[in-house]
């Protein structure tokens, strides 16, 4: 594609005399850039691309596109614009031809459960015979081909999630459903994505190292809704009753974001909920081990909800799902509910790892406040009866958990906090300390959890190595206890310093389970915190 036509449908300003120069892709890392490519330099918290156009032209780019007043330093065409970041998506929509344009496109947003309500959404639509695809943090589904989307990814980049969306048109689905952040709203990333119907779960205290407030926190999940606004009109895809539907769900119990959000959107809305006010509700509703039941009713339909997801949460999970492909797509309630039903579950969210032992052991992606209150309080529920452990009084809750270094510090306190009054014991350990001191990470979790009564030693300890932590809450369990490892989930590696290393709870727990069986089992991952002093690491 040429450079200039990149430009045509810009909606910023930019230089008038666009050189003619083909474009063979875009790129914003340097080290990526193959020959023909634009390299779009953006500055970051850590870096700057302006000071990497030298490798990015070294490499063959063929265009630069930046911030800065360079000058005539470098001999190609450089484009100086106002905000390179927030020009990237429209540059790689441009790039990919809009594909957002010719696909229904569903945005769900909120600190918990984005992952788990994009994956109901999507066998929403497969049980009702659309061809969808679906961008997660977990991975990207288009057709049969399931594509991994990194090791600590959030939102993907503006320029990948174009180039996605461009295969699923080049596959003839038509919906896709996308999982966005805060951070991928704040940075622009999707903006270009052309949503038709958004979806929030929660907005609850996540992020405030990135965003300095709840309230700018809450404002950038709601751009999702004011994206709605600028949609243009698309066609109608084959079998459904809706192209451009533009609308809101928002989720009637979460009390600090409802009356924001109802008040913020201004095109059609619907909420969901427990509670009677609620256009479309849960009722009957009950809980096992095993999953969920519940009579999903509105003033249009009464439809019985089946799904082996577990907690609280994911009846409201279920509620978003349902709400935004019924009132949003037109799809029959008793297909929407086949389609919930038919989710065997989510890679790293209350997960079981069983390997014959004699207490239930899970690994789940809480790694916010009100994530891991209502993974304990579903841990919880899950917890079987005296009788049903033959005697011997309750079973136990044992939380395994960090907090992430150079994030958000309030929530190391406030997770700690909630475990001490959730859990029975507790293991405060490593979640990717990056450049932090980890010991005084755990200084600080500890320090939340004296606050609510813990004793170390007896309901809490510290176990730096996330391994030996996961082997020491299993030395702790009791027949009929649940071992509940949060924080990592699906993630696959662990940062210590500035080195991602390989890591993945799930491995770990099956590693340490064999230890404690005496049975055969995967080796547990290296971490450099099994062999080096914390200053080792540090200065590596």
């Amino acid at each position: 594609m040429l450079l200039k036509d990149l430009f045509v449908d810009f909606p910023f300003s930019h230089p008038s005399n666009i050189p003619y120069v083909e474009i063979a892709g875009i790129a914003i890392d340097s080290r990526a850039v193959k020959p023909g490519d634009l390299f779009v330099a953006m500055r970051g918290k850590f870096s700057d691309g302006h000071d990497y156009i030298p490798q990015a032209i070294e490499n063959g780019a063929a265009a630069v596109i930046g911030e800065k007043d360079v000058g005539q330093v470098y001999n190609l065409p450089y484009l100086q614009l106002e905000n390179a970041r927030h020009a990237l998506t429209w540059l790689a929509a441009a790039f990919y031809n809009w594909p957002a344009r010719r696909l229904t496109m569903i945005g769900v947003t909120g600190t918990d459960g984005k992952t788990t309500t994009s994956n109901l959404i999507y066998k929403i639509l497969i049980a009702a015979g659309i061809k969808a695809g679906m961008i997660s943090t977990v991975n990207a589904v288009i057709g049969d081909e399931v594509l991994d989307t990194g090791f600590h990814v959030t939102t993907p980049d503006a320029h990948d999630v174009q180039r996605y969306l461009a295969r699923m048109v080049d596959a003839h689905l038509t919906h896709v459903v996308l999982e966005t952040t805060s951070h991928g709203w704040s940075q622009h990333r999707v903006d270009a994505c052309e949503f038709d119907i958004g979806v929030v779960t929660n907005i609850t205290h996540e992020h405030m190292d990135e965003h300095g407030s709840y309230e700018a926190y809450r404002a950038a999940k709601a751009r999702l809704f004011e994206s709605l606004e600028w949609t243009r009109e698309k066609p109608h895809p084959q079998g459904t009753t809706s192209g451009n539907p533009r609308l809101g769900v928002i989720n009637r119990d979460d009390v600090k974001s409802f009356a924001f959000l109802d008040d913020h959107i201004k095109v059609n809305k619907i909420n969901y909920g427990l509670g009677e006010e609620a256009d479309v509700r849960a009722v009957e509703i009950q809980y096992s081990p095993s999953g969920i039941r519940f009579m999903a009713v509105s003033k249009d339909f009464r439809v019985g909800i089946s799904s082996k997801l577990v907690g609280a949460y994911n009846v409201s999970n279920c509620l978003a799902a349902l709400t935004a492909t019924v009132y949003g797509l037109g799809i029959e309630p008793e297909i929407a509910a086949q389609g919930i039903a038919s989710l065997e579950g989510i890679p790293g969210r209350m997960e079981r790892i069983d390997m014959g032992q004699n207490f239930t052991a899970i690994v789940d992606f809480a790694h916010t406040p009100n994530a891991l209150k209502v993974a304990l309080e579903a841990a919880r529920a899950m917890l079987p009866s005296p009788s049903e452990r033959g005697g011997g009084g309750e079973g136990r809750i044992i939380a395994v958990f960090g907090s992430a270094g150079l994030r958000d510090k309030e929530k190391r306190r406030m997770m700690a906090e909630t475990s001490a009054e959730l859990a029975d014991l507790t293991v405060l350990t490593a979640e990717d300390p990056r450049t932090e001191s980890l010991d005084g990470i755990l200084e600080e979790m500890a320090a939340g959890a004296r606050s609510r009564g813990g004793r170390e030693g007896e309901t809490f300890w510290r176990v730096p190595d996330r391994g030996e932590a996961i082997k020491f809450a299993l030395r702790l369990a009791r027949p009929g206890d649940i071992v509940l490892s949060c924080g990592k989930g699906h993630e696959q590696s662990m940062c210590f310093g500035k080195t991602e290393y390989l890591w993945d709870d799930r491995t770990a727990m099956r590693a340490a389970l064999a230890d404690y069986l005496g049975v055969d089992g995967p080796k547990m991952p290296y971490l450099p915190s099994q062999d080096k002093r914390e200053e080792e690491w540090l200065k590596s």
